[in-house]
């Protein structure tokens, strides 16, 4: 029996993920390792996590604060994490009285110390709102570990020796957001092992 054209497209959806994972370790794997020291530093100095991003990314955004702030694998002790994208009233407020570019650089402006991470997350690298909390981090002394794609868009001119770009080398936005998932499970899995040791 010959295979379905819907199980033919299956297959290549799971083939193509597969191998845009594989094809982005190289360029990816140090950046990584560079991300998770750095949230790791920031959260064992009482520092935190801010994430934001638009649609799919929003999702991510709130996926990765609520692992870090409940547990990814091991059971520990909370660590401090905030999705910029999970209050409705304060969203709509802001886009409503200023502009929707603000919405997340004025939670940043209010809730962002110096020591802190913005994990800024857009498959384009072009989201205009994530580049105003990149621009609102910097000014509250946090660092930004950009979580892109499509060799980075307009965010990789934003970004300063001290930040970390995480660019997921694809043009496909359902690939880079495969990949997205897979970086951020990385990061709970580093500073988990960072903070807590290696698993025993």
């Amino acid at each position: 029996m010959h295979p379905t054209l819907i199980a033919q497209r299956i297959a290549q959806q799971f083939n193509e993920s597969a191998q845009t994972k594989l094809m982005a370790l190289p360029a990816m794997a140090a950046p990584i390792e560079a991300a998770i020291r750095l949230m790791a530093n920031s959260l064992r100095a009482e520092g935190k996590v801010m994430a934001c991003g638009n649609g799919g990314s929003a999702a991510d955004s709130q996926h990765f604060a609520a692992e870090l702030l409940n547990r990814f694998e091991r059971e520990r002790a909370p660590m401090a994490a905030m999705a910029l994208t999970t209050d409705t009233s304060t969203l709509t407020s802001i886009a409503n009285d200023y502009r929707y570019e603000d919405v997340f650089a004025k939670q940043v402006r209010a809730l962002g110390r110096r020591g802190d991470v913005l994990l800024a997350i857009s498959t384009s690298g072009n989201s205009a709102n994530v580049m105003e909390a990149i621009q609102a981090a910097h000014e509250k002394g946090m660092h930004v570990v950009a979580l892109t794609g499509r060799g980075g868009g307009k965010m990789t001119a934003l970004l300063t020796q001290d930040d970390i770009h995480l660019c997921v080398p694809a043009e496909r936005t359902a690939r880079i957001q495969e990949v997205h998932l897979l970086t951020l499970h990385c990061l709970c899995d580093g500073i988990d092992t960072l903070i807590l040791g290696e698993p025993t």
